[in-house]
């Protein structure tokens, strides 16, 4: 079960026409860094043209460039981050950062976490995991290009963050998923069916790691870039039924998730949750739970 007409048909059969999508590089202002910088002006007066992203706050898309956003001093200052329209979504859901002990569980290359730290003001904790260690120094670099005070990044496979002793007021779930054709040319040639549920079990096992370490009350963001169901949909499913969370209603860009997925009822809460389909921005699903019990 494999190849571009196998998954066409089941992106059919959840309501979407495919079609070929290039997701418009985009950029979003380190607010934190920039007080009393015009830096859109700035890049601007570099050649830059920047349309604002109307679902989002700081964050534009590159119409047009000069050379890489990449190469400019102003990016070396941490003015401004390289992050995909979609991905700057889930650091927003969150109701107040400020002060608070905050996860992610999944943390390189470490956008979300400057996005996290930018609207924490660099105010109380975040906790960085990555299980691969030259990914933890890249991630390492770009919180140091861009003036990050209040992280502490572990090498640990988020499966054992239980073994930190410690409980978060919020949690961040960018988990690894078996992304989408929008990124990777080459996607369909790449992924099967039994990919897609392997990476599922995968993360139902952090999604009921970071259960335990979430207190009551807390929220937990869970994202992917991934369009199958079985990575979005039937989890979000399994953590209402299984680990005592609950969804709540979220106001951000996309459509509304799926509660009936290919003959199967979930619970009806997983309407709560937003999933994106490829055409500016990459493919996309995003969720917020808090936990109740």
């Amino acid at each position: 079960m494999f190849g571009k007409d196998f998954f066409v048909g089941r992106y059919r059969r959840l309501g979407w026409e495919f079609r070929e999508a290039t997701p418009r590089q985009a950029i979003r202002i380190n607010s934190m860094n920039v007080k009393g910088v015009d830096i859109v002006g700035r890049l601007k007066g570099l050649g830059f043209e920047l349309e604002e992203i109307p679902f989002l706050h700081g964050g534009y898309w590159v119409v047009r460039s000069e050379f890489s956003v990449g190469a400019t001093i102003e990016y070396l200052l941490g003015y401004y981050s390289v992050q995909e329209a979609a991905a700057q979504i889930p650091a927003t859901l969150f109701t107040d950062l400020k002060g608070k002990t905050v996860l992610d569980a999944c943390a390189a290359p470490g956008g979300k976490t400057v996005q996290m730290a930018d609207l924490m003001d660099n105010s109380g904790v975040i906790v960085d995991l990555d299980v691969n260690k030259r990914r933890l120094e890249a991630l390492a670099n770009h919180l140091e290009r861009c003036r990050v005070k209040n992280t502490v990044v572990y090498q640990l496979d988020a499966r054992r963050v239980s073994t930190l002793g410690v409980r978060f007021d919020r949690v961040l779930l960018d988990v690894p998923c078996s992304g989408n054709f929008a990124t990777d040319k080459e996607w369909f040639k790449r992924r099967t069916l039994r990919d897609v549920e392997r990476n599922a079990r995968l993360q139902r096992q952090i999604l009921a790691e970071a259960a335990k370490v979430l207190k009551e009350d807390g929220e937990l963001v869970y994202a992917t870039c991934s369009l199958e169901p079985e990575e979005n949909e039937l989890n979000i499913d399994w953590a209402v039924r299984n680990l005592g969370l609950e969804t709540v209603e979220i106001d951000c860009y996309g459509e509304e998730a799926h509660t009936e997925v290919f003959g199967m009822k979930l619970d009806d809460s997983v309407r709560n949750c937003r999933r994106i389909w490829p055409g500016k921005t990459q493919g996309f699903f995003v969720c917020k739970l808090i936990k109740r019990r």
